[in-house]
């Protein structure tokens, strides 16, 4: 989460206001009274701890955890189970770098609507997340599951398609990830009440189409470059189309000449 996000919750949260942290295992928010996660609360910090051992990441939501072991909720939450809160019995839920990990993020969302009054979302945003050079050989990070945009209070979902890693024009180079803010890398929306959620279906070749266009809305790469390559496409179009329609040919004369033979 980005510090002055993390600091913008705490100055709005009173000392008496109940707050979730939905996802928090690998960085908890201090401040949550309650963790739900699919990991246990002794392995809690991965970012403090194991994985930044040597560099850890600063404590959010303050320094001291008012969560408690009875107070970690451990499960699946894409489990077509309600979250055990009644309708907006929490005062404040935050869920930061979570929704493009799970296999169910409109559940989620639905679910903190439900149970919260007003709460925090945090992730990766679509820039940053369709830049080279976060894994060796990918685009964006391995156990991502979906490109999100957030416009406004509304959240919208695109399944990150294999067809990103295939061709460089569907991503943005490493270079373009290294000269990124980092409040460029990541999105936020501050709700209160609601917000609205969907996901995007494209199908065939608006799935690639759409994975271009957003390319080409940010213009990472040169006029000639995209020239070069949609000539190198063509050309091999054509060698491919060629060696069909030789084949067929070759395979149309050997079926010709195949009743000549058995007349002999």
């Amino acid at each position: 989460m980005l510090m002055k996000n993390s600091d913008a919750i705490m100055a709005l949260l009173k000392p008496e206001d109940v707050v979730l942290d939905i996802g928090g295992w690998a960085h908890p928010f201090n401040r949550a009274n309650y963790i739900m996660d699919a990991e246990p609360y002794e392995t809690r910090g991965y970012y403090n701890r194991t994985f930044a051992k040597n560099n850890p990441f600063q404590p959010i939501g303050g320094t001291v955890e008012h969560f408690t072991k009875n107070t970690w909720i451990q499960r699946d939450i894409c489990e077509k189970t309600p979250f055990p809160f009644r309708d907006k019995e929490l005062d404040y839920v935050i869920c930061s770098h979570t929704l493009e990990d799970i296999r169910d993020p409109l559940w989620v969302c639905a679910e903190m609507i439900r149970i919260a009054k007003r709460g925090y979302v945090e992730i990766p945003s679509r820039l940053s997340e369709s830049c080279r050079g976060s894994e060796e050989g990918i685009v964006g990070l391995a156990h991502h599951r979906w490109l999100i945009d957030i416009d406004g209070s509304h959240i919208r979902f695109l399944m990150k398609l294999h067809t990103i890693h295939a061709h460089w024009k569907y991503s943005f180079p490493a270079s373009h990830l290294k000269s990124l803010a980092e409040e460029d890398k990541v999105q936020w929306l501050f709700w209160d009440g609601s917000f609205q959620f969907c996901e995007m279906t494209l199908h065939g070749g608006d799935q690639a189409a759409e994975l271009e266009r957003f390319v080409k809305s940010i213009k990472p790469y040169h006029p000639l470059q995209l020239g070069v390559d949609r000539m190198v496409r063509g050309a091999k179009l054509f060698v491919v189309r060629g060696s069909k329609y030789i084949h067929r040919i070759i395979r149309g004369h050997g079926l010709a000449a195949a009743p000549s033979g058995k007349s002999k």
